[in-house]
């Protein structure tokens, strides 16, 4: 069986492609992408199209979805299986969504609650998955100085602030500039309840419309104005506000390590590491270090992000904000650590850094839970099974 990977560089497509070989699958990669961003619709479609007759296969497969590539699975009558690891991701909104050969499986339940209605019998819930042989190997291979991925505290990501389109907006009223501030204050300290759609007036969506370069919403698309404002422009600011906030409390606390490309020339007391290498160097940070920060971008408002699957997959300790769905999957105090504040954060960062036993029997359980019910093998597994049931 052929599958065609329709690849634009995901941190998750190595370990998907291993899988994929794993079950014994021939794997013809697509990835324009990677390189190229500005193809126009129509030349997308095209080039899409003219690869696929001259690479012929049983079905197509992405990481998150892509509309053209829908289009033009319709046009073949292959089956386009996805799997939605981010949020938001705006490509779901669009009429493509309800192509009958479309496999969409979102790891977000509150994304998946609004897009499943637009194709109830092709849009699924699962979850994501961590890769404990790929870890595995990477963990077991020599190298000088891995003294140097031991910290006590430690966090691998954006603190998104430059991936904030809100720090763009101009000229909004006295008024509506402190009802933002208002719901975003309250917002980054609520974990487990996203409210900002329910605040988010007529008015001010008009106002801040006038006061943003916004997204270009495309005909047909289920995407409305107030849902790109809530999720893409408020959500990733507050993402921004929190982290900066957070990892300013706990840096004045504890030593802490951000291993990130965003400015950190705000958090004098943090460790600023630089980028690390997602492959070969990620692994051995969560291995090593005592305790692993998650904090998770307020647009995904109830699933759990990749890192906490990167992280357990790694016998690391996972202390993540808390999440509606964090109790479905894992035992919260036995496999994984929840805090739903700031301060419980720095009080809980104290605990464990002394309770060194405790510590590590969770990321121990952690591990041994990921590795019997969440690894990629079992994960898609899953995935391939519903996407061929029908």
């Amino acid at each position: 069986m052929k599958v065609l990977f329709y690849r634009y560089k995901s941190i998750l497509e190595p370990d998907i492609m291993r899988t994929f070989y794993e079950f014994g699958l021939s794997v013809i990669r697509y990835e324009r992408e990677i390189d190229v961003k500005d193809d126009s619709p129509s030349a997308a479609v095209k080039l899409f199209s003219r690869f696929l007759m001259d690479h012929p296969v049983d079905f197509i497969f992405s990481v998150n979805f892509f509309p053209h590539v829908s289009e033009v699975a319709q046009i073949f009558h292959l089956r386009y299986v996805s799997w939605i690891v981010d949020s938001p991701v705006l490509e779901l909104y669009t009429r493509m969504i309800k192509n009958s050969v479309n496999r969409v499986f979102i790891f977000d339940r509150a994304l998946y609650n609004e897009i499943h209605p637009l194709n109830p019998d092709c849009v699924f819930h699962l979850h994501l998955a961590g890769s404990v042989n790929g870890r595995k190997t990477v963990l077991s291979r020599k190298q000088p100085d891995l003294e140097r991925f031991y910290h006590p505290v430690s966090f691998v990501g954006s603190l998104y602030s430059e991936k904030d389109p809100m720090t763009q907006i101009k000229g909004l009223s006295p008024y509506i500039e402190g009802y933002l501030e208002g719901i975003m204050n309250v917002q980054e300290r609520v974990y487990g309840y996203y409210f900002i759609d329910d605040l988010l007036t007529d008015e001010v969506v008009e106002a801040m419309k006038k006061s943003l370069p916004l997204y270009h919403i495309p005909e047909e698309s289920f995407l409305t104005e107030k849902k790109l404002m809530s999720l893409f422009y408020i959500g990733n600011h507050i993402t921004a506000m929190e982290r900066q906030d957070t990892f300013q409390a706990l840096s004045e606390k504890q030593d802490t390590y951000i291993y990130t490309g965003s400015d950190t020339s705000g958090l004098p007391a943090i460790h600023n590491m630089g980028l690390a290498n997602t492959l070969l160097e990620m692994p051995h940070i969560f291995h090593g270090s005592k305790i692993n920060i998650n904090t998770t971008s307020k647009a995904i408002r109830t699933g759990l992000p990749l890192r906490i699957f990167d992280i357990l997959s790694c016998g690391g300790f996972c202390l993540s904000n808390y999440q509606d769905e964090i109790e479905e999957l894992f035992v919260p105090g036995e496999e994984i650590v929840t805090y739903s504040s700031i301060e419980e954060l720095t009080e809980l960062c104290a605990y464990y850094l002394d309770h060194e036993k405790e510590r590590q029997e969770i990321a121990e359980a952690g591990f041994l839970r990921l590795s019997r019910d969440y690894t990629y093998e079992i994960t898609m597994q899953k995935l391939l099974f519903k996407a061929f049931s029908k």
